[in-house]
């Protein structure tokens, strides 16, 4: 007898051990992911510095004699001389970056829906690898901030892919659990970047070792399948089913005897992809679509203006970092927390988190910085950042719950 998805997913498992094994390589990819996103935070550190005489000279090569780094670490700043009239080529760097992940979150969703999550998640992955190395062996400036760019693209096109496929692996009623711990780890990551920042004190060498890892996680993700929810909803059934039957395996179930029917809103052949204009037609998908699009801008800017300011914090530089990543480990179990809950849920939660968030940042603009360690501006941005961070990781759930597979990716490539 054919069976529907969910009764399949029913059948072969939900979140068993074979599916904790690929959940848990996915989630444990997002340390890399993480390392790369705040790649610039300590390369692109500024070290206090003095130089000899009043005025900057007019030449690099007079400028190096002339010029005097106090910290024992060296960063883009130190090695091209980015100061003074030169400084905003650090922030340039990063603005690249995130020019390219906004446009590899829009390139990489019509690629995923249209080759597979696997192919274009691997591709993706091998040229993050790739730029990265380039990233840390750039001969000048202009090809670090090239490079850079690229990053953005691969690293953040793959990071959405790897996340869809997380949770397309197991059953609906996991997907808060496994979107809140790919979100955690990233959070994790951030601390493990800024202790190999602490024990890798020359940036090339920081650079290179941060990259490594994904070397490992591309040549390892040739074993992973391909999403079944994304074969069921290209109306591959057969390929569908083997993947099915592959996590049983994996689950420690026998053989089953699975036959899968095609629903509603399996595509013919005949019938083009669902696109971004599917969001906007609907007058529900439509609002809905705007308001998540506004909420995910709010988020983005928040968090990562928070993480990258990091940097700028009064005191220890790494220590600065860490917290700022280690902080978000209590808003996980939070989030978790209130969005199963009847009386609060994924929309109550987020508004709170987000209101909160909002006073935290709005306070740090009128607390003086000797107002003392309970008070001070720093420990208000870290509580901004906790709670934007569980507002951001209900966010990723709350939107992939909200659009049916062949849509899921259109919407996230708009947040």
């Amino acid at each position: 007898m054919a069976v529907g998805l969910e009764e399949a997913f029913g059948a072969a498992g939900e979140f068993g051990g074979g599916q904790r094994r690929l959940t848990a390589f996915l989630v444990l990819l997002q340390v890399y992911v993480a390392c790369q996103s705040m790649l610039i935070v300590l390369v692109g550190a500024v070290p206090e510095y003095h130089i000899d005489q009043e005025g900057i000279p007019a030449n690099g090569a007079e400028l190096a004699k002339r010029i005097h780094f106090v910290d024992n670490f060296t960063s883009i700043v130190t090695e091209w001389y980015l100061i003074e009239q030169e400084a905003y080529k650090v922030s340039l760097a990063s603005s690249l970056f995130f020019a390219g992940l906004l446009i590899g979150n829009v390139t990489f969703g019509p690629l995923s829906d249209k080759l597979g999550r696997k192919p274009v998640y691997i591709s993706g992955l091998f040229f993050d690898v790739i730029f990265g190395y380039v990233t840390a062996l750039a001969p000048s400036y202009d090809v670090f901030a090239v490079s850079r760019f690229f990053v953005g693209i691969v690293n953040g096109g793959m990071a959405l892919v790897s996340l869809v496929l997380t949770q397309e692996y197991v059953g609906k009623s996991f997907w808060s659990f496994t979107g809140s711990l790919t979100n955690l780890t990233f959070a994790v990551g951030i601390a493990v970047y800024a202790f190999l920042g602490y024990c890798v004190r020359e940036w090339r060498y920081l650079a290179l070792v941060s990259n490594t890892p994904g070397v490992i996680f591309l040549l390892l993700s040739f074993m992973l399948p391909e999403s079944p929810r994304w074969l069921y909803s290209q109306g591959k059934m057969a390929e569908a089913e083997d993947v099915l039957q592959y996590i049983a395996l994996g689950n420690g179930k026998k053989r089953l005897n699975l036959k899968l029917k095609p629903s509603a809103g399996t595509l013919r052949k005949d019938v083009s992809a669902p696109g971004i204009l599917n969001l906007v037609k609907h007058p529900i998908l439509r609002w809905r679509t705007v308001i998540l699009m506004y909420i995910w801008y709010v988020c983005s800017f928040v968090y990562y203006g928070l993480t990258l300011n990091a940097g700028e914090l009064r005191g220890n530089l790494y220590l600065n970092v860490a917290l700022s990543g280690l902080v978000e480990v209590p808003a996980f179990p939070l989030c978790m927390f209130f969005i199963e809950k009847s009386w609060s849920g994924r929309r109550k939660a987020m508004t709170c988190f987000l209101i909160f968030a909002g006073f935290a940042c709005i306070f740090t603009m009128f607390v003086p910085t000797n107002a003392g360690l309970l008070f001070s501006p720093t420990l208000l941005a870290l509580c901004g950042k906790m709670m934007v961070s569980a507002a951001f990781n209900i966010l990723y759930i709350y939107t992939s719950e909200l659009y049916p597979t062949v849509l899921r990716w259109d919407c996230f490539k708009l947040g």
